[in-house]
């Protein structure tokens, strides 16, 4: 195998796109997928923040449904409604995403080499050894290779991770499109659950948590009990994966090494959605390992790191908080919030403030109005307000 500028090793939609932006540039960029297929099978709700058409190529084709906000249910089911005037996110599938994604790589010119499971990696030579022992070399290789990845254990202890399953289900009579449903539950904590409606007789019902995978299913029959429009539903097919947890304290580079995506733990603490923070980081990197080869410096690579942080710092480090607090609290304080909550009129600042990808306006914004200092333990509040000083 001829010898690359970039080796990135995973075929997942942060993976490709990083390999699509590096091939754009002119560099000749290998990826090297474990899998016979790309995107398969699915590990994701596919639900996406609007904003995913300013950071990446999202054609309607793949677009599903609109949706246009939540109900937030408690667990004893006081029910908070969020809603927009536009659509908020969108329901993708995921599978024909992640191929659309790697295939417009490969139309850049980067070249996909699929059922190629690396073994091992140089971190400071730049080889990559595939299984059948070839080796090949690259002036920078991208570990965009998952939650266990191999090569971020080559120079992190090894990744904690959260167990996820998710139902596809055929539900009758016909449902609401326009809102997910997403319900808190002390069991599950800081993981929650989900309903997602693909159409008026499809929904993606799922959940993540630290429980192990049976636990998670007989939590998920129960929720199908429990929402009144999936009393009559049926399952179609069932799914699992694992969700990483956010690790502010990961090495991201070493060497000629790069790591993307879940990977590199670029998730949200609060949901564990990482497509948005890898697309964006996948953009910066491509940014930085191009300045890196053209000048023959990869010093620079360790740039890579503090532009992350600079972008995303302040809000990861706001959601870490967030979701430390709702880990901390039980089903009664759970309760007693979110009636408070409903009291205040948060109902109104949700829709106004919240953002699927960007939570801390919204936390600086009840803070500010003091929303929060009624509804929580002071001890807490003032954990959340020591962020703006």
């Amino acid at each position: 195998m001829t010898d690359y500028d970039v080796v990135v090793v995973g075929a997942g939609p942060v993976g490709s796109t990083y390999a699509r932006h590096m091939a754009e540039k002119g560099f000749s960029v290998a990826i090297l997928e474990k899998k016979k297929n790309v995107g398969v099978p699915l590990q994701c709700a596919g639900l996406l923040g609007k904003k995913i058409k300013n950071i990446n190529k999202l054609p309607s084709e793949f677009i599903l449904n609109d949706i246009y906000g939540a109900y937030l249910h408690s667990p004893s089911d006081i029910v908070l409604k969020v809603a927009k005037k536009i659509p908020e996110a969108y329901v993708i599938d995921r599978v024909a995403y992640d191929e659309y994604l790697s295939e417009i790589a490969v139309e850049s010119g980067a070249h996909l080499f699929l059922n190629h499971r690396v073994e091992d990696v140089d971190v400071q030579k730049g080889e990559v050894y595939v299984k059948n022992q070839e080796k090949i070399s690259a002036e920078v290789v991208v570990g965009a290779d998952g939650y266990n990845s191999l090569i971020s254990r080559l120079f992190n202890p090894s990744s904690e991770a959260y167990g996820a399953a998710q139902y596809l289900v055929k539900t009758s009579p016909a449902i609401e499109t326009d809102y997910v449903h997403l319900t808190v539950d002390s069991r599950l904590s800081p993981g929650f659950l989900w309903s997602i409606p693909i159409s008026e007789s499809l929904v993606r019902v799922g959940l993540f948590s630290r429980l192990r995978y049976p636990e998670l299913n007989l939590h998920l029959q129960h929720y199908l009990k429990r929402l009144p429009e999936l009393k009559n539903s049926f399952i179609i097919k069932k799914y699992h994966g694992h969700i990483p947890v956010y690790d502010p304290k990961k090495k991201v580079n070493n060497g000629r090494t790069l790591l993307l995506g879940d990977a590199a733990s670029q998730v949200k603490p609060t949901t564990g959605g990482g497509l948005m923070l890898g697309f964006i980081c996948a953009k910066r990197a491509s940014e930085i390992t191009a300045k890196a080869i053209e000048t023959g410096n990869m010093d620079i690579l360790s740039d890579y790191t503090a532009s992350c942080h600079k972008k995303f710092g302040r809000e990861l480090k706001t959601q870490l908080m967030v979701q430390k607090i709702f880990q901390s609290l039980n089903d009664e304080d759970l309760d007693f919030m979110f009636e408070k909550l409903k009291e205040e009129g948060a109902e109104d600042l949700i829709s106004e403030y919240g953002d699927m990808d960007t939570q801390s306006p919204l936390v600086k914004e009840m803070l500010k109005r003091g929303v929060l200092f009624s509804v929580l333990p002071k001890m807490l509040s003032r954990r959340i307000s020591s962020l703006w000083k």
